[in-house]
């Protein structure tokens, strides 16, 4: 079924399940996968962002967006659809790229290659080096760096 051509949350191309990098001794989580074959360059997903209130810490709360610019982040959004699904991977290896519209609280996420249905979608998040939540991720990433 095709989406319609008004809707603001579109994630038609994805699924949710157990993450392929999820077992027991990482823990149990889940990942977002495509549900179709997906081009380079091609929309994956799209959505909104609800930003929280002011005065929220993302720092201890892994499972929300960073939503703005600024450093020390001091914005945070929580995303629509798959978006909060997609793990993350060390910088120029992701198969996905979320491009933000920050003064339209929307976001958009295109495939950095072509991707084939059925695999796990990743993106490397912005703050991954610096939110004291992704510390433990962040080393694990880029253990082989050290």
């Amino acid at each position: 079924m095709a989406s319609h051509p008004e809707t603001l949350i579109d994630c038609s191309k994805v699924y949710v399940k157990q993450s392929s990098f999820s077992n027991e001794e990482t823990g149990y989580f889940d990942g977002a996968f495509a549900a179709v074959d997906i081009k380079k360059g091609e929309l994956v997903e799209k959505g909104l962002m609800r930003r929280l209130p002011e005065g929220f810490d993302g720092n201890t709360c892994p499972y929300i967006f960073t939503w703005s610019t600024e450093r020390p982040n001091k914005t945070w959004g929580m995303g629509s659809g798959c978006a909060p699904y997609y793990n993350t991977c060390k910088k120029g290896t992701a198969n996905t790229k979320m491009v933000r519209y920050f003064d339209k609280d929307q976001f958009e996420i295109f495939a950095e290659e072509d991707i084939k249905a059925g695999d796990e979608l990743l993106h490397t998040y912005i703050s991954l080096e610096w939110r004291t939540c992704f510390s433990d991720l962040n080393d694990i990433i880029n253990k082989d760096e050290k």
